[in-house]
């Protein structure tokens, strides 16, 4: 199936899925989930891994659910998740590594009614990655890297995703060299775009590529430092 863009009823439907969260209402209008949703999102992922393997060619861009596409209904059973059984915002996954795609270093995106958020990184790390990440940080001259290439995307209007603590970790003080970069618990960046951008596929694919090729050095980064995480 060729990408064309995703169907104008796509923003509309998840719209709908918002006045109307329940199992029922989503298994009576499943085709259109289908039509919506499902199909373009398959198509996209294979035209956007195309042109992602000119990036990085080890990149992951498989069109299945649990793979580059993440499953529709929500996993109400962790504690504190939200209890609405159906997700009205879309995210989609690229990522580079053998392990979690979550906890692989990636190229992601999700859209909803609201907004089109592009990044690119890990936007939590588990203990294990965290572990790896401070590890790698404690030499000084891959911290001014990392700040670096933080700063040349911050120049470029794309964020960060903020610091997670307020005071060092054992090992991190303020005196260090851009010693702050322990306070993060996560490595990632992020661009937010209108949502109908999504309708646009020779567009959207040209302004995603644009803004993954400025990424591309963060996510190379965390890539490697994924590369240091311990195995039990």
């Amino acid at each position: 199936m060729e990408f064309v863009g995703f169907p104008p009823q796509t923003l509309k439907f998840l719209q709908a899925i918002r006045e109307n969260n329940d199992k029922e209402w989503f298994e009576a209008h499943k085709e259109e989930y289908k039509k919506f949703i499902l199909e373009p999102s398959r198509a996209f992922v294979e035209e956007m891994g195309e042109h992602l393997m000119a990036l990085e060619p080890t990149l992951h861009a498989i069109p299945k659910i649990n793979h580059s596409l993440f499953r529709i209904y929500r996993d109400i059973r962790r504690m504190g998740a939200d209890k609405r059984p159906i997700k009205s915002r879309i995210g989609i996954i690229f990522w580079q590594g053998r392990g979690s795609r979550l906890q692989s270093s990636s190229f992601y995106l999700h859209f909803s009614p609201d907004e089109l958020l592009v990044a690119a990184g890990v936007r939590w790390f588990e203990k294990p990655f965290l572990d790896a990440y401070r590890d790698y940080i404690k030499d000084e001259r891959r911290r001014a890297q990392l700040q670096n290439v933080i700063d040349k995307l911050l120049a470029c209007g794309y964020e960060i995703f903020p610091k997670e603590l307020k005071r060092y970790p054992k090992g991190f003080d303020a005196s260090m060299t851009c010693g702050d970069l322990s306070l993060y618990k996560s490595m990632a960046c992020k661009k937010v775009l209108e949502p109908k951008l999504i309708e646009e596929g020779a567009k959207l694919i040209q302004t995603l590529y644009a803004i993954y090729e400025d990424m591309l050095p963060l996510q190379q980064i965390v890539y490697e430092i994924s590369l240091r995480i311990k195995e039990d």
